[in-house]
């Protein structure tokens, strides 16, 4: 049993049927916190989706933490910069319309949260250090599209067929994916079929 303090307790209660759905975790509320019940693993997990809530995420994206490969990172803005006009920082990390932060999530197969001035990250382990580079290189004032390029690099020096960049990256939140998925490995053949169906 696990209790967690909880800010935003009206979104917590709404995401709990999701919450317990999907990991068969029973929660109940306190003043203040909330209570998990479940296997100590699971609980461990479900803390972490809580956090992510609680910090502004939405329910799908923090579902995400209930995957081991997933982290929920936070960067504070203020360690990063000298500058004391913070929110030409943060603009600098949302861009035009939105469309840095989505650049940078797209790379990364990241899910980013700016509030105050912390910047909230859940990425898969294997991104974790690109984003956060990235994320901290724009707050420190590197031009985006180095930033970007950077990112770009980190997953090709990988050598991984990375679906993110296909722009299927949607489509798999909703799906469990088995763990020991042991059906055959994509040929490169069948990789070039996708891709030219793409174009």
């Amino acid at each position: 049993m696990r209790d967690v303090k909880v800010q935003n307790m009206r979104k917590i209660k709404k995401a709990v049927p999701a919450i317990e759905n999907k990991t068969k975790i029973k929660i109940s509320f306190g003043k203040g916190s909330i209570r998990l019940k479940g296997n100590e693993l699971t609980e461990f997990l479900v803390e972490k989706v809580v956090h992510a809530l609680d910090f502004g995420f939405c329910v799908d994206d923090a579902l995400l933490l209930t995957n081991e490969d997933f982290v929920l990172e936070f960067i504070e803005v203020k360690e990063h910069t000298r500058r004391k006009n913070l929110k030409d920082v943060r603009a600098r990390l949302i861009g035009t319309g939105g469309k840095a932060r989505k650049t940078i999530e797209n790379l990364t197969g990241s899910e980013i949260v700016i509030s105050g001035n912390t910047v909230g990250v859940i990425v898969d382990s294997d991104h974790l250090d690109a984003v956060v580079q990235g994320i901290e290189s724009l707050i420190q004032g590197a031009k985006h599209g180095n930033v970007f390029a950077y990112l770009e690099k980190q997953n090709a020096s990988r050598g991984k067929f990375d679906r993110d960049d296909l722009g299927l990256k949607e489509g798999v939140k909703d799906i469990d994916i088995e763990e020991d998925d042991d059906s055959d490995p994509i040929t490169e053949e069948e990789l070039a079929r996708i891709e030219k169906e793409l174009e």
